[in-house]
């Protein structure tokens, strides 16, 4: 929501409570009011009722036109809607022909009051319509400006622009000369006809004519011969000056515009004791409203003028409404503030059909003139060098056919391969993961594999207690022996082995003829592999543990190579759109530092307020923070910021306290702005 929907809605509430506080009584209706309080007429019979049909045609306009209904909208309403729901109401066109017949019908107190709360309505919609399209039209010129900054900058840029602008120059001087020579064979009797002179008089003719072609070049050149005394980048320097100056004054009127139909436009200023004063007091709103039609049009024929200055146009709009005595009337007679209703209209009508139209055409006019070549202009040469390099360009690709589908082949087949092997296989196993899939387990050998390997040290460790008794027990084992050396080997003792290889060893040649220093190796290093096994079980529990985690890191490498390349295509495809929304923390940080410029380098009035082109300037600024804002900050943050965006933009406050305003902004919030 922008600022200018909060000051139509801020508007069209005060319109409501200035309309209704007239019946606001404790048991009566509007209707009842209004038919208690009507005067006898002339033949001693009390007024008519109101019009029943009436009423609701002008209740529906108010619904269609009111800006604090349930309908939610993102701008004021346009000037097709405006008028339709005038037209409903009966307001355009019935109302002129009634007065056009001379017998127009009576209006009873309560349909006027109504016809004026619908004008009023609409008049606001159209005064929100006109900010807006101001702040539309001045925002851009920010960086048609800033594009001549940047040509201004370097010689390079000017150069480039003057060979892009190149075939336009030609043209405007081809068609200059070819007009003056034309003027000038007109001017001496033009073409004589066949029948007077056949063939000889139609070659003279063309020789006449390229004589005066070849006279308007020679002219043409004395009249550039001063020019040609400055180099060609001056020339397109002075040129692009001038468009940039061209553009600042067109930024400023805009600006100055702005700010006069936001600063005195509809400003009512409804508090709770003007809704008590006498019933001329009450009525002055209809003379701020009238006023408000004629600021509204006066500011639409002016605003394009760039010969007036800043302050020559404050003068002639202030002037022109003070001037206007059409809208004057509104506290008169019931009969000349009907009138005036009905100018008011009418005026409303030709401001949303004529005035505005021809505004936007003649901004849009000078915004041509002076922004930015367009981009025919700006990218016909290295389109011009494409198009002469097709034929190269297409020799290549057939001679190369084979080799470029291998290469677009192979392409799609790393691209797919790198798909499913690094993105959809890792997702895949990931969620094996999470569900505990045991074809996703990481595991380094079996399970099965050291439970095979224990026993079989078991029956080796058994088997040798069984042949070498001495060792044990110095007895043939029992069964109470052989399960205490199985519950040993478990927990991985080895005496009796390690008693006979300790035996052995005195008497190497001895037990390795008899085999039992061989079997006693042969059985440590079966226990070496359990201890192995063993200790890589250790490890396989480990990587059972950070399963997880191990999923997220072979899905990491594939998502971040697509994250990248999205990125990349997004920011190629989608540069133009970001050069006109920008919403980064810097961009934000700029718009501050641009409020803080203006609001230090502004030279306040007597009453310490901003002029009304500073306060423009302010509210485009503004109105760029608040919106870029609103995608960044918490619901309750953004509504405690709007509550300073409004202290920020009240031209009441006096610079010295908006200041405080922006350093408060600047520390409060500086989370969501830098």
């Amino acid at each position: 929501m922008s600022f200018v929907l909060d000051q139509v809605r801020r508007i069209d509430v005060q319109l409501d409570r200035l309309h209704w506080s007239k019946y606001a009584t404790a048991q009566s209706s509007p209707i009842a009011s209004s038919a208690s309080d009507n005067p006898p007429s002339d033949d001693g019979l009390v007024d008519d009722p109101p019009d029943a049909v009436r009423i609701a045609e002008l209740q529906a306009a108010i619904n269609q036109l009111s800006a604090t209904g349930s309908r939610s909208r993102a701008a004021p309403l346009s000037p097709g809607t405006i008028l339709s729901a005038l037209r409903h109401a009966a307001m355009l066109d019935a109302r002129s022909s009634t007065q056009d017949e001379g017998s127009p019908r009576k209006t009873h107190p309560v349909e006027h009051d109504l016809e004026w709360l619908v004008v009023s309505k609409a008049i606001a919609q159209a005064h929100g319509l006109i900010i807006n399209l101001l702040l539309e039209q001045t925002l851009p010129l920010g960086w048609d400006i800033w594009y001549w900054d940047e040509v201004l900058s370097s010689s390079y840029y000017l150069g480039l622009y003057s060979v892009q602008t190149t075939p336009r120059r030609i043209w405007q001087w081809t068609n200059t000369i070819f007009h003056d020579a034309r003027k000038k064979f007109q001017a001496t009797g033009g073409m004589q006809s066949a029948d007077q002179a056949g063939a000889v008089s139609f070659s003279r003719s063309w020789a006449k004519f390229y004589g005066l072609v070849k006279d308007s070049m020679r002219d043409r050149s004395l009249a550039d011969a001063q020019a040609k005394i400055l180099s060609p980048l001056m020339l397109y320097r002075s040129e692009v000056r001038s468009k940039q100056k061209g553009l600042r004054r067109l930024r400023e009127m805009s600006a100055c515009g702005l700010g006069v139909l936001v600063d005195e436009g509809m400003n009512l200023d409804v508090d709770d004791g003007s809704l008590h004063r006498s019933k001329n007091d009450k009525d002055e709103w209809k003379t701020i409203v009238s006023r408000s039609v004629s600021l509204m049009e006066t500011v639409l024929r002016n605003l394009t003028i760039l010969d007036l200055g800043i302050h020559e146009f404050e003068d002639t709009v202030f002037t022109s409404v003070e001037d206007d005595t059409e809208l004057s009337q509104v506290n008169a007679s019931e009969d000349e503030s009907s009138q005036s209703l009905s100018l008011m209209v009418n005026r409303l009508q030709l401001i949303l059909q004529e005035h505005l139209p021809n505004h936007v055409a003649n901004s849009e006019q000078m915004v041509k003139e002076y922004g930015r070549p367009s981009r025919i202009i700006r990218y016909w040469l290295p389109a011009t060098a494409l198009l002469l390099s097709s034929s190269t360009l297409l020799r290549i690709v057939v001679n190369r056919k084979a080799e470029i589908m291998t290469w677009i082949r192979d392409l799609g087949t790393t691209t797919m391969d790198f798909w499913y092997n690094w993105v959809v296989e890792p997702v895949r196993k990931l969620v094996g993961t999470i569900r505990h899939d045991k074809d996703s387990e990481i595991a380094i050998m079996s399970k099965e594999s050291l439970e095979g390997d224990r026993a079989s040290l078991e029956r080796m460790v058994v088997d040798f207690a069984r042949d070498n008794p001495s060792t044990a027990s110095g007895t043939p084992l029992n069964e109470n022996e052989i399960a205490d050396v199985r519950a040993k080997v478990r927990e991985g003792d080895l005496t009796p082995v390690l008693r006979a290889y300790e035996k052995d060893l005195r008497r190497p040649f001895v037990g390795t003829i008899r085999g039992d220093l061989i079997r006693a190796l042969l059985i440590q290093i079966q226990k070496t592999k359990v201890d192995v096994e063993v200790a890589v079980g250790g490890i396989d529990a480990l990587l059972k543990s950070q399963e997880l985690v191990f999923g997220f890191v072979g899905l990491t490498p594939g998502v971040l190579v697509c994250f990248g390349l999205f990125r990349w295509l997004g920011s190629i495809v989608g540069g133009s759109s970001g050069r006109r929304e920008q919403k980064g923390s810097g961009h934000r940080t700029r718009l501050l530092r641009n409020i803080d410029r203006i609001l230090s380098g502004s030279a306040p009035s007597s009453n310490g307020m901003l002029s009304y082109k500073d306060h423009g300037m302010l509210l485009c600024e503004v109105h760029v923070l608040r919106q870029s804002a609103g995608g960044v900050m918490p619901r309750e943050i953004y509504a405690e910021f709007l509550e300073e965006i409004n202290d920020l933009v009240d031209l009441r406050t006096g610079v010295e306290k908006q200041i405080r305003v922006v350093d408060r902004i600047r520390w409060a919030y500086s989370k969501w702005i830098r």
